[in-house]
């Protein structure tokens, strides 16, 4: 028999008013307030008018910080103590530019290293340059103990004779050999480190157009941090100014196709585009800064920003009658809580990040992502209906159910997954089942990813740099041990010197340097042997010769009660960091001593705090998401039972999703850790709009088939439009030009389309055999 819409609509409607177990929001009194909304709807568009503009302006001022080690959290001792030794000794930020040619010892080679090592020097914002033509030499001569450059850079040796009397005295020590040339003769660097707090965007972009015009004939490659920041920079705006126009036009497309109407397409489209801009501006206004992470948070907005005013237009559109004010009234609100629950439940999954994250920046995506999708839900409460009131843009014609039903997706899969479902509830659960078991066994494989060289794709002129860095300069990662104490005592020195040579039997450390490294050279150019002298006066005259190098900045504090180790750790694999680090950590804890203390940091250290934070930020996070959504869905449903009916699907969809990541190979990174809490948060509003449709259909009918029928028939089409607009606004970022935001993009695209699943096959099925007895019982 065929029932009719409106009167269901009207019945559906009394149901909700006078069951006061359904919600604790009673729907009946929000006629009231959308009435007082359309009421008000020239002063609500005013309004958003106003705030866009403002809000808007306020994105001129906002700016872009690539720097992953900068939002590492203040009470991190690791971070902490990386931070303050770039404070104190002149920067931890290397940049390296290699010279790539057939020998590097001729004299064109070295006269452009010293063109370049002279302008680093007076470059604003540089602390220090260390190259083949400054770098510090110590040896002996006729008077005792001569220090100073490797070559005059002011008379270079032109000759062949002295070019290769130069070469073998310098393969001849370690201190150069593999670490300022590379032990083919082929290559050399120039290292520098920058200040902190200085713009490393701008001193890269202006070290590179200085080499550019220079048009050396050697090949030149950029390392080390400060390039690639300033790579992810410009591949962040680049990324940020053809996505965000593209994934616009995409969901444009699919709303248009869906709802075959301009305002379908254009309402959606204008609340999410709204939803960017007000979010931005509020980023901007707070003094926040666009990172890797809130870089793709606009194109996160326009898939999200657009769904609740999808389910508002849905129900717009199946409530078209004569009186269309009443419609919009009727349409509103009983669509209302449903879809602030959703929108709660969404903001709860991106909120979790503010208590389970390890970086700061992905607490303020959490953040900032939670107030876009409140901006979202609050345009489409007030601003959607107020400005259809007020432009009386309603649908022409009322809907005729039959003639709607008649339609491709309704015929094609609508249909046929409610004939699925009645006949073969079983066999769907038992698909599920496999499907989770397999899933399961892919969790174990997961991967983690936390170096920034990997982020970059394998032909990427970065990446390519960094692995030649790896190859020929023992790597770019910077490794710091520190020591506390008396400086110029022999055992705090021979403990320096001790830890330099254990660091150096890891094959990923090609060198390292301290003072306690300079002592004991000039201890050996003495005729002493390369060892730090027992008497602490025979330290202090050699200490002598060295005051005033510029290298000692870097090596020792002002008061000589504080000293460092610097080094740089070649391979990019986490195994081999996870044991360097694990390594260091041991021999530090077994040699403490009441005369110094030691303390570990650097690049491979902080990686390893990173690697960690992604598995306890994934598990964390999505372990507070859970719960909050199912206690917010149990509690404004009234119902224990409805909130795990709720939460199921999800829950599926995201095992399906961690083992999609492990058999794949996929990592988890500082993009993807996010991929779980927000596709609970996302993907749980369509099993909301589900089970809300179920029971209020099932206390019409008394019929749980017919209930299912009706839920999937009038909720199926808006689910399904959601899930291929917003996986399609996700799908976009695969064309981003870092890894990690592609994966990103890739695996939340899965996630939609495995929730919507879950949604309307996986949550019918369980609410079918659940409820089988009263179906039978009412009958």
């Amino acid at each position: 028999m065929e029932v009719d819409y409106k009167t269901l609509l009207v019945n559906i409607n009394l149901y909700i008013c006078t069951d006061p177990k359904t919600y604790l929001v009673n729907i009946c009194r929000m006629k009231r307030f959308v009435n007082y909304i359309i009421k008000l709807r020239w002063i609500i568009i005013g309004a958003v008018v106003i705030l866009t503009a403002f809000l808007g302006f306020q994105i001129r001022n906002i700016s872009i910080n690539s720097n992953i080690l900068s939002t590492l959290p203040d009470n991190d001792p690791t971070g902490h103590l990386y931070k303050r030794i770039g404070a104190q000794y002149g920067g931890n930020d290397i940049g390296m530019i290699v010279l790539e040619t057939d020998n590097v010892f001729q004299f064109d080679v070295l006269n452009h290293i010293r063109e370049i090592t002279d302008s680093l020097k007076v470059m604003e914002g540089i602390s220090t340059v260390t190259s083949l033509t400054n770098i510090l030499d110590i040896k002996s001569s006729d008077w005792g103990i001569e220090i100073g450059n490797l070559v005059d850079e002011y008379n270079l040796p032109h000759d062949p004779q002295e070019l290769d009397s130069l070469r073998n005295y310098v393969f001849s020590k370690d201190m150069y050999k593999g670490t300022i040339v590379s032990e083919d003769g082929t290559a050399t660097v120039v290292m520098f480190t920058l200040l902190p707090d200085v713009d490393r965007q701008k001193i890269a972009f202006e070290i590179k157009a200085f080499i550019g015009d220079l048009s050396l004939p050697e090949t030149v490659y950029y390392g080390g941090l400060p390039f690639m920041i300033n790579d992810i920079t410009d591949m962040l705006l680049s990324d940020m100014l053809w996505l965000i126009p593209v994934s616009f036009l995409i969901i444009a497309l699919i709303l248009f196709i869906s709802f075959r109407s301009f305002r379908g397409m254009i309402l959606p489209l204008l609340t999410a585009g709204i939803t960017v801009i007000w979010t931005l501006g509020i980023m901007a206004w707070a003094g926040k800064q666009i990172t890797i992470v809130t870089n793709f948070m606009p194109v996160v907005l326009l898939a999200l920003g657009s769904a609740y005013t999808i389910h508002v237009l849905n129900s717009i559109n199946l409530n078209s009658g004569k009186n269309k004010r009443e419609a919009l009234v009727q349409a509103m609100s009983s669509v209302m809580v449903p879809v602030i629950l959703a929108a709660v439940t969404t903001g709860i999954g991106f909120i979790s990040f503010v208590f389970g994250a390890y970086l700061t920046m992905i607490k303020e995506f959490g953040i900032f992502s939670a107030v876009g999708i409140l901006i979202a839900l609050l345009l489409s409460l007030f601003f959607v209906p107020a400005i259809i009131s007020a432009l009386s843009i309603y649908k022409k014609r009322a809907v005729e159910n039959r003639a709607e039903r008649d339609k491709p997706m309704y015929r094609y899969i609508l249909n046929p997954l409610i004939n699925l479902l009645f006949k073969q509830p079983r066999r769907v659960l038992i698909t599920w089942g496999i499907l989770l078991l397999l899933s399961i066994g892919g969790i174990f494989m997961i991967k983690t990813s936390v170096n920034i060289t990997e982020y970059f794709k394998k032909d990427n002129p970065t990446r390519v740099a960094e692995n030649l860095m790896q190859k020929k300069f023992g790597g770019s990662l910077p490794v710091f041990v520190e020591f506390n104490g008396d400086m110029q005592d022999p055992e705090v020195l021979k403990m320096m010197k001790k830890t330099q040579d254990f660091m150096r039997e890891d094959p990923n450390i090609s060198s390292a340097q301290s003072v306690a490294d300079l002592v004991a050279q000039m201890n050996d150019a003495m005729g002493e042997g390369n060892r730090i002298p027992d008497d602490k006066a025979k330290i202090q005259q050699l200490w002598f010769l060295l005051d005033g190098q510029d290298v000692m900045k870097q090596l020792v504090s002002d008061d000589l009660d504080q000293g460092i180790i610097q080094s740089k750790f070649a391979s990019i694999r986490t195994s081999d960091i996870d044991e360097f680090t694990s390594k260091m950590n041991r021999y530090i804890s077994e040699n403490q001593s009441d005369d110094y203390t030691i303390s570990f940091t650097g690049i491979p250290p902080l990686y390893v705090k990173l690697n960690d934070s992604l598995v306890k930020s994934q598990y964390s996070s999505l372990v507070i998401a859970i719960v909050m959504v199912l206690l917010i869905t149990a509690v404004i449903m009234r119902s224990l039972s409805r909130g795990v009916y709720a939460t199921i699907p999800i829950v599926a969809s995201i095992l399906l999703l961690l083992g999609f990541m492990g058999v794949t190979g996929l990592p988890l990174d500082i993009a993807t850790v996010m991929v779980g809490s927000i596709a609970l948060g996302i993907g749980i509003d369509y099993s909301i709009h589900v089970i809300t449709g179920f029971h209020a259909h099932l206390n019409h009918h008394g019929s749980t088939e017919k209930a299912i029928e009706e839920t999937i028939l009038n909720k199926g089409k808006a689910i399904i439009t959601n899930v291929v607009s917003v996986a399609a606004g996700f799908l976009v970022l695969v064309f981003a030009q870092l890894v990690p935001i592609q994966n990103f993009g890739l695996l939340i695209s899965i996630s939609m389309i495995g929730s919507g699943l879950g949604a309307l096959t996986l949550l019918p099925a369980i609410l079918l055999l659940a409820h089988r007895r009263r179906s039978r019982s009412v009958s």
